[in-house]
C-alpha cells in the first residue's frame, strides 16, 4: 500500500515538474503543435499556421477578440466569475448552451489539452490557466491564443485565417476583418470569415462596432 502510495507521489511530483518546465518554454518558444492540430491531422486535413507576434498584428485584432470572447480579459486573473455564474443561470433555463471560458481559460485548453468536456479535462484547463497567468502574463496569454486558435477546418491562427479569408497577412485588418474572424473563433469547423452570412455576418458586424468600444474604454489595457 505504501509503496503504490509512493509511486504515486513520484507520478504526481513529475507531471507537475514537467508541467512547469513546458509553460516556461512555451513562454519564450511558439508551441510546434496542439492535439487539436494532430487531431486535424490524424482526419486528414492538412494544416495552415503561420506564426506572428502580437507587436506585428493588428491592435484590432485582439480588441476584436475581447470584444466577442473575454471582454474582462485584462481585469481578471484566469476566470471570469461574472461570466461564469452568468453562464449557469443561462444553462439552467434551457436553449442553446453558453460557456464562460476567458480567453486564458481557452488558451490552456487549446495549447496543453484536447476538444470536448469531461471534469477531468476541466481540472487540467484550470490548472494550465494558473500556470500561463503566472509565468506568461497577458501580453502572451494573448499572443499564443491569435496564434493556436482554430480560425476554419485546419486553419489556425489569425495569420493564416487573414491570409485565407482576405489575402493578407495580419499585421493589417480593418475592424470589420477583425471582427468577422472574431466571429469564427467559437465554432471554426461550422463558420467562415469570407462571405459571411447569417450568425457570423451578424455578429462579425457587432464585433467591428465594439472594436472602438474596447479601444476607448481601456478593455485592451493589459496589451499596451
Amino acid at each position: 500500500m505504501f509503496r503504490l502510495i509512493g509511486w504515486v507521489i513520484k507520478i504526481v511530483i513529475g507531471f507537475l515538474m514537467l508541467s512547469v518546465a513546458i509553460v516556461l518554454v512555451y513562454r519564450f518558444v511558439p508551441p510546434p503543435v496542439t492535439l487539436t492540430m494532430l487531431g486535424d491531422m490524424a482526419s486528414g486535413h492538412s494544416i495552415s499556421k503561420s506564426w506572428m507576434p502580437l507587436s506585428q498584428i493588428d491592435p484590432d485584432m485582439p480588441r476584436a477578440a475581447i470584444a466577442g470572447e473575454d471582454s474582462r480579459f485584462c481585469s481578471h486573473h484566469g476566470f471570469d466569475i461574472a461570466a461564469i455564474e452568468n453562464a449557469y443561470r443561462r444553462n439552467a433555463q434551457g436553449g442553446r448552451i453558453r460557456g464562460g471560458s476567458t480567453i486564458s481559460q481557452q488558451t490552456a485548453k487549446n495549447v496543453f489539452l484536447f476538444q470536448g468536456g469531461g471534469y477531468a479535462r476541466k481540472a487540467l484547463e484550470a490548472y494550465f490557466t494558473v500556470l500561463i497567468e503566472n509565468l506568461w502574463g497577458k501580453r502572451r496569454i494573448m499572443e499564443v491564443y491569435l496564434n493556436v486558435a482554430e480560425t476554419g477546418i485546419g486553419t489556425y491562427g489569425v495569420n493564416a485565417g487573414a491570409m485565407r479569408y482576405f489575402n493578407h497577412d495580419a499585421s493589417s485588418l480593418s475592424p470589420s476583418e477583425a471582427g468577422r474572424i472574431a466571429a469564427v473563433l467559437p465554432q471554426p469547423k461550422k463558420r467562415a470569415a469570407i462571405d459571411p452570412h447569417g450568425f457570423v455576418r451578424r455578429h462579425g458586424n457587432v464585433l467591428s462596432r465594439r472594436v472602438g468600444v474596447v479601444r476607448n474604454d481601456g478593455l485592451d489595457a493589459c496589451l499596451r
